[in-house]
């Protein structure tokens, strides 16, 4: 390793001396739990069983391997998604940091570097958010099952288009496409929340002017508009538009929009920071109850998505490693949690979105095979390892270093208890 990237790992390396936990900072079986905010302890390496020296030597490797796209994400946007059909954007983008990043080790902040309270985008990693807010909603009972079709969840959406309004005829006769119903083909009638949730539903159609064909197309371009549909369940896509269709079939349940059901019912109850926000498209504003709430979308394919620290990406991931539970709090269901986890049939390495699997470790070949990511373009990740009970947010990483660098963050510990 060069001397400089050791230099400016261990600068940047953030560990600081233990304190002791107060009895409200544990659960009920011992394990810590963070407080609100900055109210957050660390340890040394050495005392949660981590070399420092390797875990320095992570970080170089982060440091070494920033991603090669431009800083600005609007250039580069127009180097990746842009150049799709339709691939212009819609929602907002803003520059990036520079490679951030922490580790926790059973709660505790090992490790940080970078600017890890920095808000940026996280692309698809907002999937998880997403899938969290059904996660909530099938808790509740409000989806009964997650084998029901949604489209028996779904009432007309009527966008939300005051100059649309102002344009149409005096009759009152509603013009073409005054009110949207993704789920009313004979196709669509057929695909159930599980479909939807896992990405193997082959949803057809057109949503915020995004058609579903238009996201990282492939094959004879004259087919993509007009192929036979699959049957649902068979065959895995990972593809935008339908997880935009995803969000506003939730937004229907829920009736308020998703970002405040996510504020009160996770990231205020984990302590999570207030400067997060989660952001649709400029044109996914439908009417909900007389008011106008804005559809928000599942990453930043075309802009917006969630913008996020990686502190409260952090925080997060410590929930999910924690199964769903925060302190005495079970936030998210034991069953939810396992349904996340349980691999499609069509992608093994993929459970609910956006939860990677690391099934026969084909993901992660370093990792441990009950290791899972939720993970974004850029690349975000925020890399779950129960094993070890270590959760790594690492972000604007090579997508093809990711191994390289969880291999390097296993390879500091030295007590895997």
């Amino acid at each position: 390793m060069r001397a400089p990237a050791v230099r400016r790992a261990a600068a940047a390396l953030i560990l600081l001396a233990a304190a002791t936990p107060s009895a409200a900072q544990r659960t009920r079986g011992g394990a810590y739990v963070p407080g609100a905010g900055e109210d957050w302890q660390r340890r040394p390496p050495a005392q949660v069983g981590m070399d420092s020296a390797r875990l320095q030597a992570a970080v170089a490797f982060h440091r070494e391997h920033e991603s090669k796209l431009p800083r600005d994400l609007v250039q580069a946007h127009f180097q990746t998604f842009g150049r799709e059909p339709f691939g212009d954007p819609v929602g907002p983008f803003k520059p990036r940091g520079e490679p951030t990043g922490i580790v926790l080790r059973h709660g505790y902040i090992v490790a940080e570097w970078g600017d890890p309270r920095r808000v940026d985008m996280t692309f698809s990693v907002t999937k998880s958010f997403l899938s969290t807010v059904v996660g909530l909603a099938y808790d509740r009972r409000m989806i009964r099952s997650l084998d029901d079709p949604v489209a028996a969840y779904m009432a007309p959406v009527i966008p939300y288009d005051p100059a649309g309004a102002a344009a149409r005829p005096v009759t009152g006769r509603l013009a073409g496409g005054d009110v949207l119903e993704p789920f009313e083909t004979p196709h669509n009638r057929r695909l159930t929340w599980d479909h939807m949730l896992r990405q193997v539903s082959d949803w057809e159609g057109t949503l915020w002017g995004k058609p579903e064909w238009a996201d990282r197309p492939s094959g004879e371009p004259s087919t993509w508009a007009t192929r036979a549909r699959r049957e649902p369940g068979t065959a895995y896509e990972y593809n935008d538009v339908r997880v935009n269709a995803l969000a506003l079939a939730a937004l229907q349940v829920w009736r308020r929009p998703l970002p405040q059901v996510l504020r009160e019912m996770v990231m205020e109850p984990i302590g999570a920071s207030s400067t997060w926000r989660w952001t649709g498209y400029d044109n996914s504003w439908v009417v909900m109850d007389g008011e106008a709430v804005q559809s928000v979308s599942g990453g930043g394919h075309w802009g917006g998505g969630m913008f996020i620290s990686a502190r409260d990406m952090a925080r997060f991931g410590l929930l999910t490693l924690r199964r769903g539970r925060w302190g005495d709090r079970q936030i998210l269901s034991d069953e939810w949690v396992r349904r996340a986890l349980t691999p499609t049939q069509a992608q093994p390495t993929y459970g609910v979105m956006n939860w990677f699997l690391n099934t026969d470790r084909k993901l992660l070949a370093s990792a441990p095979a009950s290791a899972f990511v939720h993970l974004g373009n850029g690349t975000n990740a925020i890399y779950v390892d129960p094993e070890h009970d270590l959760v790594v947010v690492v972000r604007w990483i090579e997508n093809d270093q990711l191994d390289g660098f969880v291999q390097r963050v296993l390879a500091s510990i030295t007590d895997p208890r």
